[in-house]
């Protein structure tokens, strides 16, 4: 019977007890599962780095299993980037091992005094002393740990011990549980890393959802929208988004770069050195690279889009080694990759509008010194990274003179790598997101994909056509609350998006399909329901916190700036690209309150974005009526 550990360190007292099965049926795991927890825990009075936040990594009902994907793991905690609800999602092998050992959730409070860490096995739970761990990179207490016992490991760097904002925990050798900051409330507890050993338990699966599975994973393999994955990793969207003007440069003042073939899948193949993918998973979409020697020298799985994009044309750096230290340093410190780039994009371009100078580094756009030194200063909160290590909102108020405007974040959580001009629907779920800017919160990507058969099984075929166009912002917000509802059943599965949201290839039915095999007694529309009583929930717990409308919007860039987008040719000489001398389109957010009105309509919340109490009643949320403000 699966349970969850409540773990204080403070008194280092460990309770176990069998998860609640009227628990997991209204919350799934996952995602839902650590809301609910933080919810009932974590109010509006206890500071994210106080030793009364929670740390909640939990599992969902897939993890363990045969069915595809199922690799994921959630963190769920108050934010000290956002000062609300916060979270992050990892895959690779922690979160199926986790399962295995027996564990829906590790509910972790208080504050050891001085570094631990917890070994977890199916027998017991043990808090150990890390003193000899603690300034360690991520690589190295990884290593050792599973040296002296195998299993697997997530843990903080010196970015978390030094309670970075944006610090992320490293599990799996670079896969990222980053958003949020979950690595600083980890620091803050002097928990340096959780290492899980499940030996060979395995999760009892029935021959049914055995077969089903199986059949799914054929069906990840098979499916077209699959193959950009498999072959080329997300890289392969780079080249993609230029040519349409969402990728985003130089901090969002262009959507586009002359040097995307040096940054392309085809500009990073000659470093790649292996293919790897996470648990049960058939894509494999993972590469690992490499920069044998030099200057750059570095080895690291990935890099992935996001953290291409990041430190790429980001910070007007055409260099892909570059691009590969930056990531190995990310993850030997322990920092997301997102916030980091952005971060230093940022400091760039206050270093362009004459806002901010450092002794050390030139801040001049494309400096590989600059990237790769504030990268490491930002970990160690040194020099200019001790400003920096707050984020670009904190950043900018301290900074002044307008840096406000340059700061590319919403609720105090760093944009990802989409041009919110271009990609509306993606524009418009970075504004509501109850994590902060996130493209994973909603992944509305299905008019950008030009998804056709997707869409065609999800909306009223009369809306189809407007829905579809990019351009058009008449129904983005459709498909920013159906992909929000999605994701948080995804994420509470402990699913990957790439076979479910990203693709469509594995649909909401198939996951009923897939529980009811397991025992449930559930189908899609009682899956949705889950789904949007979990974005309530959160919506709810930032409430509570003072958010509301006035904390949904982007910086004035996205509805103040047209994004001019070009057309590259190979130039005659030596086929580098160059510029069509005019625009061959804008990119521009007419009516950004139409799309938010909308949104809340659709979700049953009233003008400031309050979920309404018919909405709550519906949901079973009643008792949180008026919990808020």
């Amino acid at each position: 019977m699966p349970r969850i550990a409540s773990i204080d360190l403070t008194s280092s007292n460990i309770e176990i007890q069998e998860t609640p099965v009227e628990l997991v049926h209204r919350w799934l795991g996952g995602r839902g599962l650590g809301a609910a927890i933080l919810s009932e825990r974590v109010g509006r009075e206890i500071d994210p780095l106080a030793p009364e936040n929670c740390m909640i990594f939990s599992t969902g009902p897939f993890n363990g299993t045969t069915w595809p994907a199922a690799s994921r793991f959630h963190v769920t905690f108050k934010s000290p980037a956002t000062q609300a609800y916060g979270y992050a999602n990892a895959g690779g092998h922690f979160g199926p091992e986790l399962r295995r050992a027996g564990y829906d959730a590790l509910v972790i409070t208080g504050q050891a005094p001085s570094p631990v860490f917890l070994r977890v096995t199916n027998e017991e739970i043990c808090i150990l002393p890390a003193g000899d761990l603690w300034g360690q990179p991520t690589s190295l207490v990884e290593d050792r740990l599973r040296q002296e016992a195998g299993g697997r490991v997530a843990a903080i760097g010196p970015a978390g011990e030094n309670l970075v904002t944006f610090a992320a925990i490293i599990n799996d050798g670079g896969r990222a549980a980053a958003r949020s900051g979950p690595g600083a409330v980890m620091g803050s507890k002097r928990l340096k890393a959780i290492q899980v050993i499940a030996g060979n338990a395995k999760f009892p699966m029935n021959p049914e959802f055995a077969r089903l599975a199986k059949g799914m994973s054929q069906r990840v393999i098979r499916f077209p929208e699959s193959q950009g994955l498999m072959n080329e990793s997300t890289l392969f969207l780079m080249a993609i988004k230029n040519r349409v003007g969402d990728l985003p440069a130089k901090n969002h003042q262009l959507g586009q770069v002359p040097f995307i073939q040096n940054l392309d899948s085809k500009g990073f193949s000659k470093y790649v050195v292996d293919r790897r993918g996470c648990a049960v998973c058939s894509l494999r979409c993972a590469r690992e690279s490499a920069v044998p020697e030099g200057e750059y020298a570095a080895q690291i799985e990935g890099p992935e889009y996001e953290t291409t994009d990041s430190f790429g044309p980001m910070c007007w750096n055409s260099n892909p080694q570059v691009v590969i230290r930056a990531n190995e340093l990310c993850n030997d410190y322990g920092l997301d990759t997102i916030s980091t780039g952005v971060t230093i994009a940022f400091a760039m371009e206050c270093h362009q509008r004459g806002l901010l100078n450092d002794a050390e580094f030139s801040l001049e756009w494309g400096d590989p010194a600059t990237i790769l030194g504030l990268t490491e200063k930002i970990g160690q909160r040194e020099g200019l990274g001790e400003l920096l290590a707050e984020g670009t909102l904190r950043a900018a108020r301290r900074i002044g003179g307008g840096a406000e405007d340059l700061a590319m974040q919403v609720k105090g959580l760093e944009i990802p790598r989409q041009e919110p001009r271009i990609a509306k629907s993606f524009g418009l779920g970075h504004a509501t997101s109850n994590r902060g800017a996130d493209h994973l919160y909603g992944l509305p990507g299905i008019d950008l994909a030009g998804n056709w058969e997707a869409a065609q099984k999800i909306f009223p075929a009369e809306i189809l056509p407007v829905l579809m166009d990019t351009a058009d912002e008449s129904y983005k917000a459709d498909v920013v609350v159906y992909g929000e509802n999605f994701c948080a059943i995804i994420d509470s599965l402990g699913l990957c998006k790439f076979t479910t949201a990203e693709t469509y290839c594995i649909l909401p039915a198939d996951l009923a399909e897939g529980l009811q095999m397991l025992g449930w007694s559930i189908d899609e529309v009682g899956l949705f329901t889950i789904g949007e009583r979990i974005v309530n929930l959160e919506r709810l717990y930032n409430q509570r916190h003072g958010l509301d409308r006035k904390d949904d919007h982007l910086p004035a860039r996205f509805t103040r700036e047209p994004l001019p987008v070009f057309a590259y040719t190979p130039g005659p000489v030596d086929g580098s690209l160059v510029e069509s001398g005019e625009p061959i389109m804008t990119g521009q957010i007419h009516n950004f309150d139409a799309m938010l009105d909308r949104y809340y309509k659709l979700r049953g919340w009233d003008d400031r974005g309050i979920p309404t109490l018919p909405t709550l009643e519906r949901l079973g949320l009643e008792k949180y009526h008026n919990d808020h403000g």
